[in-house]
């Protein structure tokens, strides 16, 4: 579990070392990764693949307060800031698109490594999306999803599954988790940086039950801001709120569970390769669906990471799934292949926009079933379309 919990805290910071490799990058080291991981043409902009849904998509950027908490990284800070973007459904595609980081928080990624290339900090802050600025949402209610990110990675990690879900008819409120990623900024123009990393390093990575009950937390508090009174997005009335559903990469994954044993709100879940820190309470989740998404290596049944074993004993029911994906790594169930593939760079054996193909597939089917109502044959085991893509039912 221990090797598991470092994978997930070194995700983003593994990303970001192959970066500045990019320029001296040899043909031993790019065939070593997945076959197409290929450099774009010099002057190419960086762009994710597009959404596949019928909507356009629309985006806000919340700044989030919870005073009634202390911070458990930063007790002094004042209280649980939370940055979150909203994608939505949009009514019309245009607009001006949403950028896909800051530039202090791509600076805070490459600085780490370091990277000193303006331009290559530059090309990353620059990645294409396809969500317009506050674009006016399309007619309706539609089911809300939140996602969680890696530990020590940002929100827009997730850019890639936030646009398709929107596009496809979702809410979608992607988290910055406070002193837990690189760097996350805020409104006043100070950057929040990875406390939470050091903490983990310092206590062995024996706190991982901290991190995701604290997301838990985070993800009630953001709920109670975008459905309750007076809510903190203008476009609240956009969302049904009986249909909710939360996902996450890595620890943002695993804080799913103790999100749902903590709120009945939430009604299915989804882990993106992260180990488990929780014990479920004796009912379980009390049938809700949840889907468990993950590498081959390390999250088959009997693998390394048992805490996936122990987990399915409470989660395994009709409405729920064990999947793996042959030749995923630990990021590629986040937009980390595309960028590494746009740089020349190994990855995983999983070809980029395969890996984001898959995760975008398997995701939304999941909530299309069980938060839509509509029936998904893609769920009722192998297809032959996604052949990577293996059913356990231990």
């Amino acid at each position: 579990m221990k090797k598991m919990m470092r994978a997930a805290a070194a995700a983003l910071l593994a990303c970001a070392v192959a970066l500045p490799a990019a320029a001296t990058a040899t043909a031993a080291d790019v065939s070593s990764g997945a076959s197409g991981a290929v450099r774009d043409q010099e002057g190419e902009r960086l762009r994710m693949p597009a959404p596949t849904g019928a909507y356009g998509v629309g985006s806000s950027v919340l700044y989030l307060v919870d005073r009634s908490r202390t911070d458990p990284w930063v007790p002094t800070a004042g209280g649980r800031e939370l940055m979150v973007t909203m994608h939505y459904p949009a009514a019309r595609a245009a607009g001006r698109p949403v950028p896909y980081a800051t530039r202090d928080e791509v600076r805070l990624l490459l600085d780490d490594v370091p990277v000193d290339d303006p331009a290559l900090k530059r090309d990353v802050a620059r990645i294409r999306t396809y969500s317009a600025v506050d674009a006016r949402p399309a007619p309706g209610r539609h089911p809300l999803v939140v996602l969680s990110p890696g530990f020590g990675m940002g929100r827009y990690t997730l850019t890639s599954l936030a646009e398709d879900l929107a596009s496809r008819g979702y809410v979608v409120a992607s988290i910055d988790h406070a002193y837990e990623s690189a760097g996350t900024s805020v409104p006043d123009g100070r950057a929040l940086t990875c406390v939470a990393c050091t903490v983990m390093e310092e206590n062995g990575w024996s706190k991982g039950s901290l991190v995701t009950g604290t997301r838990a937390d985070d993800t009630r508090f953001v709920l109670d801001r975008l459905t309750g009174p007076r809510p903190a997005w203008k476009y609240a009335s956009s969302i049904d709120a009986r249909r909710i559903g939360m996902a996450g990469h890595s620890i943002g994954g695993a804080s799913a569970v103790p999100a749902m044993a903590a709120d009945r709100r939430i009604d299915a879940g989804v882990n993106m390769d992260g180990t488990f820190w929780d014990s479920l309470p004796a009912g379980g989740l009390g049938g809700r669906p949840f889907l468990m998404l993950g590498t081959g290596e390390f999250h088959r049944p009997g693998g390394e990471d048992t805490s996936w074993d122990a987990t399915w004993k409470g989660v395994g029911g009709e409405d729920s799934y064990w999947l793996t994906v042959d030749g995923a790594d630990h990021l590629g169930f986040s937009d980390a292949p595309v960028l590494l593939r746009h740089l020349g760079l190994p990855y995983g054996d999983l070809a980029a926009d395969r890996a984001v193909a898959v995760t975008r597939a398997y995701v939304g089917a999941f909530f299309d079933e069980h938060l839509r109502d509509r029936e998904q044959p893609l769920l009722d085991g192998p297809d032959p379309a996604h052949p990577e893509v293996r059913f356990h039912r231990p």
